[in-house]
């Protein structure tokens, strides 16, 4: 339960108000200056610029490229420092010295190393807090229960007619069980479990649409010595069965498709629909439930800015393309 005040230290404003406000009572404890809460206020006028600059624009490149970060972040460094000088010694006339430049340096520095700090600790906090809450979803929804409680009923159906596909069936379901529960507590997986556990899926799915629909499966590169976050692509399948209208269409068809390169992963999935499907309008902003919302989550923090998702519908067809780069 979220509690008024968890709300308020999640508060971000609330955050930095506080982080200011406690600046501030430092700086009034130590300036020695006829007007104190003049000078402090200044101070953090001139401080604020700079270190939201740094947090927002310059500190992301600390992940992406060091080089960039440190140049910038120097960059920003000097600028300000030469704004302050200039604001002390050509508006408010004081009188100029090489020991001011320097001072200011070194507060600059100190201020800028301090939000920085204080932000990526913040944003890894957060950070950790989000795969925690992924990965409790994936627990969560690593196997849907409807789905299990009809694969059950048409095994049991099959039991009846002592059909000879029921051994064969039941090691798929079996192997689809022990993928769930065990194979997935690891951050990556070979791709060939991943797609191993999608064509068992795929497999029992055929049982209930028998012949209704026209189901394709392709896989084409190495998938030998690729990895990829485990429960990802499964997402997509489902909802492509889930939103699958066999009922009345003769037409019906899932497409699946996996190529792998040497350093990238591409994923397509399409179903068709009915325009007078009632769920439409959520396939097509993409928002159709928690299963995909946590996969668009995952994404995010598994491959940030390595990743393009798009989901479209075009011609009756519900259509998912995922690109993933990623190291063999």
């Amino acid at each position: 339960m979220v509690t008024r005040l968890d709300a308020l230290i999640d508060n971000k404003i609330a955050q930095n108000l506080f982080i200011w406000l406690l600046l501030f009572l430092i700086l009034l404890a130590t300036i020695q200056a006829d007007n104190r809460w003049l000078a402090a206020l200044f101070v953090i006028i001139l401080l604020a610029p700079p270190v939201y600059i740094n947090n927002i624009y310059i500190l992301p490149y600390i992940q992406k490229n060091r080089r960039i970060f440190v140049g910038l972040f120097l960059a920003n460094l000097i600028l300000w420092n030469t704004i302050l000088v200039y604001i002390l010694t050509s508006v408010l006339k004081q009188e100029y010295k090489w020991t001011m430049w320097i001072n200011f340096v070194g507060v600059l520095f100190l201020a800028l190393s301090f939000s920085s700090t204080i932000k990526l600790a913040r944003d890894s906090f957060y950070r950790r807090q989000q795969e925690k809450d992924a990965e409790l979803k994936l627990l969560k929804a690593q196997l849907n229960p409807h789905f299990l409680f009809n694969t059950l009923n048409n095994l049991y159906g099959l039991s009846v007619i002592k059909s000879n596909k029921l051994p064969g069936l039941m090691l798929t379901l079996s192997d689809l069980l022990r993928y769930s529960l065990y194979d997935t507590q690891e951050t990556l997986v070979p791709l060939d479990k991943e797609i191993q556990y999608i064509e068992n899926y795929v497999s029992l799915e055929k049982i209930r649409l028998e012949s209704t629909a026209k189901i394709q499966f392709d896989k084409n590169g190495d998938t030998s010595s690729t990895q990829i976050a485990p429960m990802l692509l499964i997402v997509f399948v489902e909802n492509a069965f889930k939103y699958l209208d066999s009922s009345t269409n003769s037409n019906s068809s899932v497409s699946i498709s996996v190529t792998t390169t040497e350093n990238e992963i591409n994923f397509k999935c399409s179903n068709t629909y009915t325009s007078s499907h009632s769920n439409l309008k959520k396939l097509e902003i993409g928002n159709s439930g928690i299963g995909l919302q946590n996969a668009k989550k995952r994404l995010g923090l598994i491959y940030p800015d390595k990743h393009r998702l798009e989901i479209k519908s075009k011609d009756e067809k519900f259509i998912v393309e995922l690109t993933l780069q990623v190291k063999s």
